[in-house]
């Protein structure tokens, strides 16, 4: 069994369903109209602040006010574009389907909404044999949702980053903490999901609880929906401890009741299902920091304090020459090799024998 706190004290008799990763996560743009102070753009250079860097120099922030947190160190060597619904995207797919067996995409950012083609990059991975799903802010979601819920999108998942305007303009850069901006993006998160949920697509809110002070804005955001959307609450690493007592602080509240644990092989994240008194379901989400055996034993990072995620699986960019390109780590976007060079190489083995491997260790 995995060693994680939050598991030290759970009854025995409470199931555990092992899975194994299949999900190809994709940066489909990199526009954003947020400037939230915590993001890593999926590990690149926030484009339009680096159009006129070389790579070896990217900033990790510019005058649009958006920052990628680990450009400074993690060796990035592209800028990254759109990706559009044409046959290089879906052979990429197919590549990667039949070198990794992926049967899920999961469509990222900046803010995929913002891509003015998403419903017809939906329709393209369903067509290459992919389930689709997306993490947005829900900027944008009322103007194309009801396209991608038509062309097949499975679920989305919301982030929440301030339930209040106040708690939103919070984490934005200094120039844009205005309470009135930050209003209209809540008012855009509140339609975008409401919608979701009529079109009848799995609409899911993700809300990170760093400490025990931020416990109300999870009350806040039940209260809020129904209970057909699904709460997913997410441990801080940054915060550690703190944060795993504020979740616990968050469960007694709600007289939540642990009803499963889901371990999934060859990734780092896991997720513990809850229910409520009222029968609502709570997800929590975890991390436990699984390690490529061999890539990232030699990395400088590999240390609990540099590197406190470990490995989340494979993640897919353009970049502005229309390469498309295949990362296994946001801290070391170093390693990212061109599609034809990962399927053929050690890393792509690598990441099968590590599914294999921990497979074997979780259902031991």
């Amino acid at each position: 069994m995995i060693q994680h706190p939050a598991l030290e004290n759970i009854d025995r008799t409470v199931p555990i369903t092992v899975t194994t990763d299949r999900t190809l996560r994709v940066k489909v743009i990199d526009s954003c109209g947020m400037t939230c102070t915590f993001c890593h753009n999926e590990g690149t250079p926030v484009s339009v602040d680096n159009r006129a860097h070389a790579a070896g120099v990217f900033a990790d922030s510019g005058s649009s006010g958006r920052v990628s947190i680990y450009v400074a160190t993690n060796g990035a060597e592209f800028l990254s574009a759109p990706v559009f619904p044409d046959e290089s995207f879906r052979h990429a797919l197919e590549q990667l389907r039949n070198a990794l067996g992926f049967n899920e995409v999961h469509l990222t950012g900046g803010e995929p909404t913002l891509h003015p083609r998403l419903p017809k990059i939906v329709a393209t991975a369903r067509e290459a044999g992919y389930a689709v799903s997306i993490t947005s802010n829900g900027e944008n979601g009322a103007r194309i949702l009801p396209s991608c819920a038509l062309a097949g999108l499975g679920h989305i998942n919301f982030s929440v980053f301030g339930t209040t305007p106040e708690e939103l303009a919070q984490v934005q850069h200094i120039r844009y903490r205005n309470k009135a901006l930050a209003q209209r993006k809540i008012a855009a998160l509140d339609e975008s999901i409401r919608l979701a949920m009529k079109l009848g697509v799995d609409a899911r809110a993700n809300i990170v609880l760093p400490h025990r002070d931020q416990v109300p804005r999870v009350h806040r955001l039940l209260a809020k929906y129904s209970p057909s959307l699904s709460v997913r609450i997410l441990s801080s690493l940054a915060d550690g401890d703190e944060s795993l007592n504020a979740i616990d602080i968050l469960l007694d509240e709600l007289g939540a009741e642990l009803e499963e644990v889901r371990l999934i092989a060859g990734t780092s994240g896991f997720r513990m299902s809850y229910r409520l008194p009222d029968g609502r379901p709570l997800i929590v989400k975890h991390i436990r920091p699984v390690r490529l055996p061999t890539t990232c034993a030699g990395c400088r990072f590999n240390n609990a304090t540099d590197c406190e995620e470990g490995y989340y699986g494979v993640r897919l960019y353009r970049d502005t020459a229309g390469r498309f390109h295949v990362g296994v780590c946001i801290q070391r976007m170093d390693l990212c090799l061109p599609v034809e060079e990962f399927v053929a190489g050690d890393v792509c083995d690598e990441v099968v024998r590590l599914r294999e491997s921990d497979l074997r260790e979780l259902t031991a």
